[in-house]
């Protein structure tokens, strides 16, 4: 006899931060089938609607992160956490996680969110419970679109047979961990980490295998030994073979297989088309987690099947076609929304670009706060980048006090990473362009690798760093993650060489780090210069132009005998806690030399009242003309990002810079090249919980020579302008 689960159904899905989600649904609810209650989630509108199923409880609907952004604009999504994981309820008993109570369960959903008819879509055992739905309720099912089915068919598997899930065994190698005494007696992890790597046997998929091992330790090893007995009909639970059901699937019916799948092999699939009289698709390579693995083009696929239910409009809408030899030339410009530096950049090589073509159109898929800057420009913001998931927001959800860990906050961007290529994909797929640029346009970049045939146009790629690299801190485990991901673009780069028409390295040889990638892999100065062309660095001004110093002080209120101090923290929020750090610190620079002014820059992200006010202290918002405060100034105090560090480096300017701890690239690719130019004194963060130490070091800044400093280029955006121009 099984018991309804007493743990209350909260919050939908998993603890992620909001901040990390690249949607958030329009809808929740629960609903609630013989005392388990079934949490759901509703995404968009639309006239079809697509039920993404539950598949074995070792993970929870979140498998579908990267799915439901980009279907949610076309379609209704609903997804919901199957019994035993996520936010729904976890019965105990075998008899209670029969594929009959799944598919019940489904019905059940669909009634309280209102689905009369979905097109439901699986991965693994879903498949299963899907086949369940169509046969015993047609009328609600449009069609199944089956990701590596793991049904009960009667297909041999030497390698799982070998091994039965409830017998004893005196060992615990290879598929031997899939056992409920395993589970039970202290392998469950064992068991996990070995699973999650048969899933994902794709090279590089550290991060799907990271996530999935993190779901499963969210699930009881009881609980999943539950799951698994209902399934296979143990511990008093009936197992309703699937096989017969398969004939009485009346819908359309697409599977997708990998080749490589090691959970359940392709020959399944193959035997669901085959019953069910549908299609097939077998995916070269592919394992067992192909949505998660290769999201844009299951995206694709998934999208594909299900337009086909999709009402025909009554009245075809016009349409145009313009001649290509008509069309003006066109280009698509990425900029890096993580802080301000790229867009300024981006702007002076645009209107360079613009030099050299007269008459050139450029639509910017951007999201703030570079769009602050573009709008202050008078940039054409293309209407596409409202769709685009905020990669700012995130990397403020992961930062501490002055702390971010970089290269896991990205890492942990993945699915906004994948929303907002495939917001860039369907925009090249809707409209010409001549010429693509992304400045560290990091999702363009990965996924347009990963799927070289949706290239659509001629591309270029800027950054200023190569090079993912390990926190001393972060031990063996980071080097390997670091190490891989390097290996991988690598690999990307040497296959499909000439996807990027042109790599621009902002920036010169000396400044790249004298790195290796990892162990067994390249040094990085060397790849980088067989990889990229150099630029020199782009300072998106030119500090002649902004006239004499004492004019741009004179302009901006500054008396001829005062010592101005400029603070400013880059375009994201990350900055607030070095704000306040200078706020404490600013009496007692004072006192050490009164004539002091401070001008704090809080930018776009930071609210200027949520600093506290001090005699001598100024604190502004997102100043749009910040390179003239910054030539203005005697001294400035900032964050280590490279574009304000080299700006104040062009101008002159004494500086104290205070790099994020654990953010890879401004405490090893910054550094490096303010080292090579010889500019900024470097700062420990620590040293700003004295406040008589901080204010010590801005005012003995403040009386620091600059004639040392290395002059900085100041043609870098015609360089770069120059290596896209034959492209259009």
């Amino acid at each position: 006899m099984t018991q309804p689960s007493t743990q209350p159904a909260t919050a939908y899905g998993d603890a992620t931060a909001v901040a990390s989600r690249a949607t958030l649904p329009d809808r929740t609810g629960v609903a609630v089938r013989d005392g388990v209650p079934l949490a759901w989630a509703s995404y968009g509108s639309g006239d079809t609607t697509l039920l993404l199923m539950p598949t074995w409880s070792i993970v929870p609907s979140r498998m579908w992160k990267a799915q439901v952004p980009y279907l949610a604009r076309h379609f209704r999504v609903v997804t919901f956490d199957g019994r035993g994981c996520g936010a729904s309820g976890r019965p105990t008993g075998a008899a209670a996680y029969t594929d009959v109570e799944y598919a019940a369960d489904t019905v059940a959903v669909m009634d309280d969110a209102g689905v009369d008819r979905a097109v439901l879509v699986s991965l693994s055992c879903g498949g299963t419970w899907s086949v369940h739905v169509a046969a015993g309720h047609p009328e609600r099912v449009l069609g199944l679109f089956s990701i590596a089915p793991a049904c009960g068919l009667s297909v041999h598997d030497p390698v799982r047979e070998e091994f039965h899930w409830s017998e004893r065994y005196p060992h615990a190698d290879g598929w031997a961990k899939y056992n409920k005494h395993h589970w039970l007696e202290g392998g469950y992890d064992d068991f996990l980490a070995f699973f999650f790597a048969q899933m994902f046997t794709e090279p590089h998929s550290t991060k799907q295998i990271e996530d999935a091992v993190a779901w499963g330790r969210d699930v009881a090893p009881q609980t999943l030994v539950d799951t698994t007995a209902g399934r296979l009909g143990c511990d008093g639970a009936t197992c309703t073979s699937v096989e017969p059901l398969c004939p009485q699937v009346t819908c359309p019916v697409l599977v997708v297989h990998g080749t490589d799948d090691r959970i359940r092999g392709h020959r399944i699939g193959e035997r669901l088309a085959e019953l069910t009289g549908g299609e097939l698709i077998l995916v070269e390579g592919g394992g067992h987690g192909l949505p998660g693995r290769d999201p844009v083009w299951v995206n694709h696929q998934i999208r594909r099947f299900a337009a086909r239910f999709d009402p025909p409009p009554t009245k075809p809408p016009a349409r145009s076609w313009r001649r290509a030899l008509s069309r003006p030339r066109r280009a698509l410009y990425l900029s890096s929304p993580i802080g301000l530096g790229h867009a300024r950049r981006d702007l002076a090589v645009a209107d360079a670009l613009r030099e050299l073509h007269p008459g050139l159109e450029i639509d910017w898929l951007a999201q703030d706060p570079v769009t602050r800057v573009l709008d202050d420009a008078g940039e054409v913001v293309h209407p596409a980048s409202a769709h685009l998931s905020s990669e700012s927001g995130h990397v403020e959800a992961e930062c501490g006090e002055h702390d971010l860990h970089a290269f896991r906050a990205i890492r942990r961007m993945d699915e906004i990473l994948v929303n907002n290529f495939m917001v860039f994909d369907q925009l090249l797929e809707e409209e010409p362009y001549d010429l693509v640029i992304g400045d560290e346009a990091w999702d363009v970049d990965y996924y347009l690798h990963e799927n070289p045939e949706l290239k659509r146009s001629a591309y270029a790629w800027l950054t200023d760093f190569v090079g993912w690299l390990p926190m001393p801190d972060g031990g063996a485990e980071e080097a390997a993650l670091t190490a891989d991901l390097n290996a991988e673009m690598i690999e990307h780069r040497a296959r499909f060489h000439r996807l990027r028409d042109r790599s621009v390295f902002v920036g010169n040889a000396d400044d790249v780090v004298p790195d290796t990638f990892g162990p067994g892999l390249p040094a990085i100065r060397d790849w980088t210069a067989d990889n990229f062309e150099f630029a020199g660095y782009v300072t998106g001004f030119d500090p002649a132009a902004l006239g004499e110093p004492a004019e741009v002080r004179a302009r901006l209120g500054f008396r001829p005998d005062e010592t101005v101090c400029v603070v400013s923290v880059g375009g994201s929020g990350v900055g607030a806690p070095l704000l306040h750090r200078v706020l404490d610190a600013v009496p007692r620079a004072r006192a050490l030399r009164p004539d002091l002014r401070f001008e704090i820059v809080a930018g776009p992200r930071i609210d200027p009242r949520s600093l506290p006010e001090r005699d001598g202290a100024r604190v502004h918002g997102y100043l749009p003309d910040l390179t003239s405060w910054l030539a203005a100034c005697d001294v400035a105090v900032v964050q280590g990002g490279l574009t304000t560090c080299m700006e104040l480096t062009a101008l002159r300017k004494p500086f104290v810079y205070l790099p994020l701890r654990h953010h890879f690239e401004q405490n090893f690719h910054v550094r490096r090249r303010l080292d090579q130019y010889a500019a900024g004194t470097c700062l420990d963060y620590d040293v700003t919980r004295d406040p008589d130490a901080f204010a010590s070091v801005i005012v003995a800044e403040a009386a620091r020579d600059t004639a040392a400093y290395r002059a900085v280029e100041t043609d870098g955006a015609h360089r770069v302008a120059r290596l896209l121009a034959d492209l259009l």
